[in-house]
């Protein structure tokens, strides 16, 4: 039962007596396959005994780190994560893990919880902001932490070959007020002066049974979008990097007048902004904005940005004049809270909305709520400026979303590194891109290479879905951001494994 098997079709036998897990779910940071849902054709990539199986891994891998045996267990909103989690918490018990079940609960709720109970792990069935179909687990035995690499190669390797371990000392306890007491945490955090009317935005998911709660607790006025928990997302995917959504958002501040609109992903550790004039802001442009702010209030502040951010991070004079330094690193929330933990940052950023607030600010893991009070607060310390202001007080670059054309599990590293070696000789041999130098190339998360006149290039494989990551950035022009972003279309149509853009330029 406890020998997983790479494929398994559904509706059969095999399918309701052994373990399907698919290799490729263990992914850099945490786990993530297709489950499917009703009236979907596409083969599952894990079933409930697949699940089964990896909580027993799990157990056996918080045994073999020798961690306190106790484990924090919540789920999102989806039709099939209650199952999802009762089959982890079976395969936990099994390995002799005490279980703390929080019920239905954002990530940051069982992050808090680590904290609020006193146990060091946890695991949250998540699929995050996937689509429907998609679920996944995210674990941690450190808090603030979550697990790397090394520790999904291990548990990888527990999980795959059979070596899940059962023991006796399981246990299960239902935790029943997590959630109360992770939302007066939050609301008590702050009381906001300023008068602010906000759109809390959180497409039927997890978030709505949170977030206006939380705002209105902070004295802020609370006009709810799609709060309303429907499994379905029947408006739009709950993504704050989602257009659907933001475009959304943007007519709901038109709309009614608010000051800004703050968006919430489906497990609420992401938070996205409508500025008051409706226009969308990209997260890492947000994430300047709180930089400077905090700047002012923590002397030498030192921020991480992923790859895929700003390169106003590093070139920005308020905060040079504030004596604040940014410290680029690779995408994922387990390697930006890791990366900030160990330099004692003041926050750490990421384009896709995963902000990460050290204490006092935050515990140091993502939260989305946390994020927004960050956001009020800075409106509140700079009453005569709207959020537009503060955007618009920004050096100008031109900057496209983050693009993801498909490229399998199996094959995106592969061509990820054929595309940074090509990069890197181009760069060896003195060669021109766009009729510039390149100044610099930087090789900690794919590769992202910056021109003589500061446009930049990022191409990375993703480390959650089967596609690879671009985004390109100018501080000249527009028009030198889409000469950047055809320069690398052309690079990706020599390989036949890269499908087409999921948005255009």
């Amino acid at each position: 039962m406890f020998e997983p098997k790479p494929a398994i079709r559904a509706n059969t036998l095999d399918f309701e007596t052994q373990a399907l897990i698919k290799p490729t779910g263990f992914r850099e940071y945490d786990a993530r396959w297709w489950f499917g849902h009703p009236g979907s054709d596409r083969a599952p990539e894990i079933n409930l005994l697949g699940i089964q199986a990896l909580g027993l891994g799990l157990g056996t891998l918080i045994h073999k780190l020798d961690r306190d045996p106790k484990i924090v267990v919540g789920h999102d909103y989806r039709s099939y994560s209650t199952s999802i989690k009762q089959a982890l918490i079976v395969g936990l018990m099994s390995a002799g893990i005490e279980v703390h079940d929080i019920g239905l609960a954002l990530s940051p709720t069982a992050y808090f919880a680590q904290f609020d109970l006193g146990i060091e792990c946890v695991a949250m069935v998540t699929a995050s902001h996937n689509e429907n179909g998609w679920t996944g687990v995210k674990m941690g035995v450190e808090p603030p932490l979550t697990f790397g690499p090394k520790e999904m190669d291990q548990l990888k390797e527990i999980v795959l070959c059979g070596q899940g371990k059962a023991r006796s000392g399981g246990a299960y306890v239902f935790e029943p007020d997590v959630r109360s007491r992770f939302i007066a945490d939050l609301a008590g955090s702050i009381q906001i002066k300023r008068p602010l009317k906000v759109v809390a935005a959180c497409g039927n998911g997890t978030a709505g049974a949170f977030a206006e709660a939380v705002l209105r607790g902070i004295g802020v006025e609370v006009i709810p979008m799609d709060c309303e928990l429907d499994y379905n997302f029947p408006n739009y995917n709950p993504n704050p990097e989602d257009m659907n959504m933001l475009h959304k958002m943007a007519d709901m501040v038109r709309t009614s007048g608010a000051d800004l609109a703050l968006g919430f992903d489906g497990d609420g550790d992401r938070c996205g902004v409508v500025d008051n004039t409706g226009e969308e802001i990209f997260a890492d442009k947000v994430g300047v904005m709180l930089a400077r702010d905090l700047s002012t209030q923590f002397e030498n502040a030192v921020f991480v940005a992923d790859v895929k951010s700003t390169g106003i991070y590093g070139t920005d004079q308020v905060l040079r004049d504030n004596g604040a330094t940014t410290d680029y690193w690779k995408t994922g929330h387990s390697y930006i809270k890791r990366r900030t933990t160990e330099l004692g940052a003041v926050a750490g950023f990421e384009k896709s909305g995963h902000y990460f607030f050290r204490p006092p600010i935050g515990r140091g893991y993502d939260c989305g709520l946390v994020t927004a009070i960050a956001i009020l607060a800075m409106l509140d310390r700079n009453p005569d400026k709207s959020m537009a202001d503060l955007k618009n007080a920004l050096p100008q670059t031109w900057l496209s979303p983050s693009m993801s054309p498909y490229c399998a599990d199996e094959e995106k590293y592969e061509v990820t590194a054929k595309l940074v070696a090509q990069i890197e000789a181009v760069h060896a041999s003195g060669g021109t891109i766009l009729d510039q130098k390149i100044k610099s190339v930087v090789t900690v998360n794919g590769v992202r290479f910056t021109l003589e006149d500061g446009t930049w290039g990022l191409i990375r494989a993703s480390s959650n879905t089967p596609n690879l990551v671009v985004v390109v950035e100018s501080p000249v022009s527009k028009a030198n951001m889409i000469a950047m972003f055809r320069y690398i279309e052309s690079l990706l149509a020599a390989h036949s494994e890269v499908g087409a853009f999921d948005q255009k330029l």
